[in-house]
């Protein structure tokens, strides 16, 4: 069995591209994420925690968007280190999402999201569900503090569709 060997320009080009900053980034302009990233989210690592290991939740906590732009509950208690499972589901007749992150993150993502509202995210801190759907963030809480949470789809967060986490010690 003969095995060729890539030309020159084209092995160059795969080596720039594995090792730019921007090919595990993703991309925010046509949507989150790629299935591609899947080392890259497990090892993302927030001020407020990284993505969990189903293997080590202890409990699930079970979150309802609804298109009255709340979030049931909107205040959750966890303790630091603590891996939890959200179960979350769109209850509403439009699409919602649940997204964690600091508030700076957040707002910050909502201006992306005014600018390309039909964002699909594929990301370990959030998920996109259309009307009567239901998915799962699992996160790792490993620091202290206040996380927050939110619907960033356009509207919905002025209308104050967002939630705290207390990460206690």
């Amino acid at each position: 069995m003969k095995f060729r060997s890539l030309p020159a320009l084209g092995l160059a080009a795969l080596l720039a591209l594995s090792t730019s900053g921007s090919w595990a980034a993703g991309a925010h302009a046509g949507g989150h994420g790629h299935a591609d990233h899947q080392d890259h989210h497990a090892s993302m690592e927030t001020s407020y925690g990284k993505p969990g290991d189903a293997a080590r939740v202890k409990r699930s906590i079970e979150v309802v968007m609804s298109d009255d732009m709340r979030f049931t509950p909107a205040n959750i208690q966890v303790k630091r280190g603590e891996t939890v499972r959200f179960v979350v589901s769109n209850a509403g007749q439009i699409r919602h999402e649940f997204s964690l992150g600091t508030k700076q993150e957040l707002e910050e993502h909502y201006e992306q999201m005014k600018k390309f509202p039909d964002m699909v995210h594929d990301e370990p801190n959030k998920v996109s569900l259309e009307p009567g759907q239901q998915g799962e963030v699992i996160w790792q809480f490993t620091r202290s503090g206040k996380v927050d949470f939110a619907c960033l789809h356009v509207g919905h967060y002025e209308a104050g569709m967002k939630g705290q986490v207390s990460v206690g010690k």
